[in-house]
């Protein structure tokens, strides 16, 4: 089932978040306030979602605070309708087009 960002947004202004170390360490790290995390959900769009085996579902939340452009990655617990902040970047050209939503084609090389 795909997750909902309304879902989401409603965790989030219910406190139902929880904060990886992961994301806690990489806001330190790349100057990220949570708040602008809180702006990023409240205001940007899902890009992608992803559905591991044996782990939650995630999605890729792509967003902007002041012109700046970052991915959010936000895992799902959809029966607690709990968020997990997993991490927080600025996305770059290596990996993403032009729009910094479309994610690059990997190159496969033959032998």
């Amino acid at each position: 089932m795909p997750i909902d960002i309304a879902s989401i947004r409603h965790a989030f202004s219910e406190g139902q978040v929880e904060w990886r170390q992961h994301a806690l360490v990489r806001l330190l790290e790349r100057n990220i306030s949570m708040e602008d995390v809180e702006k990023i959900v409240e205001k940007g769009d899902i890009i992608e979602q992803y559905h591991p085996s044996g782990g939650l579902p995630s999605c890729l939340i792509f967003g902007k605070v002041e012109d700046k452009v970052y991915h959010v990655v936000i895992a799902w617990n959809e029966l607690e309708k709990m968020a997990y902040v997993v991490t927080v970047y600025t996305p770059n050209l290596k990996h993403f087009e032009e729009d910094l939503k479309t994610r690059r084609k990997r190159e496969t090389t033959r032998d």
